[in-house]
């Protein structure tokens, strides 16, 4: 597991998950290499920006596998991270912590989605409620995860779509919405945990 965490703060409080490719930035068939090959996806940075400004931490959990097969070095991969969350600050959004699987597929790993367990390492340090919280992300593996972890899970768009593989599978791992986007998807979010602590307070 390569990890990088921003932020000591660990109190109780909803959680967003989010993958990294496809997600936050563009997807590429052939890695985001370095950072000039990073392209953050219409809207994402905004959305980091009103989860922020509604005090929910986020958190990355991505597949780096480009490490693991020799085409990205870990320095590299630090560099973007460390980039990628120098901009979003700038903009006025936040990433608490960053936690990375850089190895293969074919090495076995616990921590590769869609095994659970860079969410459940989180879950577990940070105190966070599964069902407070939730995990967006645009594929199998994602889902497959979020189940696992007994996280609620939204579906955006922007990334690998909707396979059919993926529309086979929402019977045994069922999706909480699907959005267009991590904008659409933040404002959902954002809203439902409104309205419960609403119904909380009544």
């Amino acid at each position: 597991m390569n990890e990088s965490t921003r932020s000591n703060d660990n109190r109780p409080r909803p959680t967003v998950f989010l993958d990294r490719d496809g997600v936050v930035n563009r997807n590429r068939d052939d890695y985001v290499k370095c950072w000039e090959e990073f392209e953050f996806l219409p809207g994402s940075l905004e959305a980091l920006r009103m989860l922020a400004s509604h005090s929910v931490r986020v958190i990355v959990v991505t597949n780096q596998s480009a490490v693991g097969r020799g085409i990205v070095s870990r320095e590299t991969l630090d560099d973007i991270h460390r980039r990628m969350v120098a901009e979003v600050e700038a903009h006025g959004g936040r990433i608490d912590a960053i936690l990375c699987c850089p190895h293969a597929p074919d090495e076995g790993c616990r921590c590769r989605k869609p095994q659970p367990g860079l969410l459940l390492e989180a879950i577990r340090r940070f105190r966070i409620d599964p069902a407070a919280s939730c995990f967006i992300g645009d594929s199998l593996s994602d889902l497959k995860a979020a189940h696992a972890a007994d996280l609620p899970f939204v579906m955006v768009l922007t990334g690998k779509g909707l396979p059919p593989a993926l529309r086979r599978a929402r019977c045994s791992y069922p999706l909480r919405w699907i959005a267009p986007d991590l904008q659409t998807a933040a404002r959902w979010f954002v809203r439902r945990d409104a309205c419960e602590e609403e119904e909380e307070a009544a």
